[in-house]
């Protein structure tokens, strides 16, 4: 796909996120046909290495479109602001669905992600843990936290946060290391084992 292909249909989204906002059902239903590919890549990533999660890749998707749609008066940008949303509600989902799972001491099983906080390796994180590390970060640096959830959630690069949040690939390059280091340590600080 070339350049001027890409930035067509990346216009095209925009218009269609903008037409959503002014009302239009109809844009809203061509942008989630348009972007459920990616949105299922996004949702496969997140459940990869769940284990016996009872979520489908489908199921992660609704449930967060479902939520997007509840959302009133959001003022959408371009798709890496859509995008960057709905990984955020993938990531509510998820937790709640966590929750869910623990409070039902029948079925008590451990949701966790893998991650890749440290290096270059994957360890395995409770999502309830790192949600509580992820709140705390949300309370002491809510950029840092928002850059938290678009890389690990969302998936996106250094780039398209950069975009999103309005700042260079090198500061956002910074801010994820920092960020990732604060939430290992906030996790052991607390007795948090991965």
């Amino acid at each position: 796909m070339g350049f001027s292909e890409q930035t067509k249909i990346d216009d095209d989204i925009t218009s269609l996120l903008k037409a959503w906002r002014d009302g239009s059902t109809n844009a809203r239903d061509q942008l989630f046909s348009q972007l459920y590919k990616e949105l299922r890549l996004l949702s496969a990533a997140l459940l990869r290495n769940e284990g016996r999660i009872s979520l489908s890749t489908g199921d992660l998707v609704n449930d967060a479109a479902a939520r997007l749609i509840r959302l009133d008066n959001i003022d959408w940008q371009d798709k890496a602001h859509f995008m960057a949303l709905s990984a955020r509600m993938m990531r509510r989902v998820l937790v709640d669905h966590a929750r869910k799972k623990d409070a039902d001491k029948r079925h008590h099983q451990k949701v966790t992600l893998v991650t890749h906080l440290v290096g270059g390796g994957s360890e395995t994180v409770s999502i309830q843990k790192l949600e509580h590390a992820l709140l705390r970060l949300n309370v002491i640096d809510p950029v840092r936290a928002e850059i938290v959830e678009m890389r690990y959630y969302g998936g996106m690069s250094l780039e398209e946060i950069g975009a999103v949040v309005d700042m260079s690939p090198s500061t956002i390059k910074r801010n994820w290391r920092a960020s990732r280091a604060w939430l290992l340590s906030a996790m052991q600080e607390d007795g948090l084992e991965s």
